[in-house]
């Protein structure tokens, strides 16, 4: 088959255990023999991030800022248990947090929808988009533990020297406490982000957040959202016939139950990471069915697979076992990625053979009705087969190369 021409690469970052095999698998049986595949290649598997003291992942952040386009496998974010396992020096942060933080990233997180599987909530019709900021809260947070009586506050000490002092409060015993912080800037970021999507897709957008609990952290989360809105959106979501609406975070999830989807909710980091998670069990049952996509002020961008690295069925894998690991989401960042590549290039074929890739998973669970295991837990109907990842991939492929010649044998 005559291979699709990429005129720039994209940043390919490499991830950990069985996220890293299925990489692999879908690189080799469904990119590489239908794209002249051009990449930029950073190695995040947790032994080279503790190597080279994490130095390599904040090179492959800086090479999508310098590139545009990245695409991203899972990575281990290591507690004390990983330390042990792999030998590391330290507990190395997220690289999630990292690659996020230095481009100023705002995620969205929205499910793969397939016509034989229906969302736990009945009301769903459309899908329901996360935007997740993706900086700051307690993934930049800083705890204490504390073993006796006594008591806390927070200082804030300008660069000019002035201080504010706020106390936390007297504590009667042995406890915990916990600092996170945000600023304005990133908050602007993410705004913009939100509503530019929105315009995008004609959506609605949603932002909830507690500002009569957290009345200085959240409270300024809503006052820049809405003075972004006003200054900068709200003509054009007018003229769209669209509309921005803040909920407190409760009444939301309470809204969002009874509604038929379709529309963008804008949710803080911690917020984000918890709904986001919550959402894709409802509407697929598995992280495996949901695109996770993040827009930075800038135009950066970068694909991921939303889910986590399958740390049991790596060892599974290990022991030489076949396992029934769904590979939608992988699939689904190479091709969103390979899709924005395209856009920005002008490669009509190239977007072509991401929505022909796309279309052949969705038949493959659709119509075969070949799945993994996750989805025969929760399709309609019975599956006529629940296959491993390898012969989960095989089918897509037979899908792809069928609809490859029929659509794209005319596309440039």
């Amino acid at each position: 088959m005559r291979k699709i021409f990429m005129s720039n690469p994209i940043v390919e970052i490499d991830g950990d255990e069985m996220a890293r095999i299925m990489w692999h698998w879908v690189k080799e049986k469904l990119i590489e023999p239908f794209i002249e595949l051009k990449v930029e290649y950073y190695d995040l598997y947790i032994k080279v991030r503790d190597k080279t003291n994490d130095r390599i992942t904040v090179e492959a952040a800086e090479a999508i800022k310098r590139v545009g386009i990245g695409v991203k496998c899972a990575t281990i974010t290591p507690n004390a248990e990983r330390v042990k396992e792999y030998n590391l020096k330290k507990e190395w942060r997220s690289p999630n947090a990292t690659i996020r933080e230095i481009l100023d990233g705002t995620i969205f997180r929205a499910p793969i929808l397939v016509k034989n599987i229906v969302p736990a909530v009945r009301f769903w019709k459309k899908p329901i988009v996360v935007a997740r900021h993706a900086f700051g809260d307690i993934y930049s947070g800083t705890g204490i533990r504390f073993d006796d009586v006594g008591e806390a506050e927070i200082v804030y000490r300008s660069k000019s020297g002035r201080e504010i002092r706020v106390r936390i409060g007297a504590f009667s015993g042995p406890g915990v406490l916990q600092a996170y912080y945000n600023i304005d800037k990133s908050i602007e970021s993410f705004a913009r982000a939100v509503f530019k999507y929105a315009l995008m897709n004609s959506l609605n957008v949603w932002f909830a957040a507690k500002e009569t609990i957290s009345k200085v952290y959240d409270a300024r989360f809503k006052e820049i959202f809405q003075e972004i809105f006003d200054r900068e959106f709200k003509e054009s979501f007018s003229e769209r016939g669209l509309k921005y609406e803040y909920y407190l975070i409760d009444d939301a999830y309470a809204r969002a139950m009874r509604s038929e989807g379709g529309f963008v909710w804008a949710a803080k980091n911690y917020d984000g990471d918890v709904l986001s998670d919550m959402l894709a069990a409802a509407y697929s049952g598995s992280l495996a069915m949901m695109t996770s996509e993040l827009l930075s002020p800038e135009g950066h961008y970068m694909a991921e697979a939303a889910h986590g690295t399958v740390q049991r069925h790596y060892y599974r894998y290990l022991r030489g076992e076949k396992t029934s690991t769904n590979p939608t989401a992988i699939i689904f960042a190479w091709s969103r990625a390979l899709r924005k590549r395209g856009e920005r290039d002008g490669l009509d074929a190239l977007i072509k053979f991401t929505e022909v890739l796309e279309e052949a998973v969705k038949k493959t669970i659709e119509v075969d009705r070949i799945v993994t295991q996750d989805i025969a837990k929760v399709m309609e109907g019975q599956p006529s087969l629940i296959a491993t990842t390898e012969e989960f991939i095989e089918s897509v492929r037979k899908n792809l190369e069928h609809l490859y010649q029929h659509k794209l044998k005319n596309c440039k």
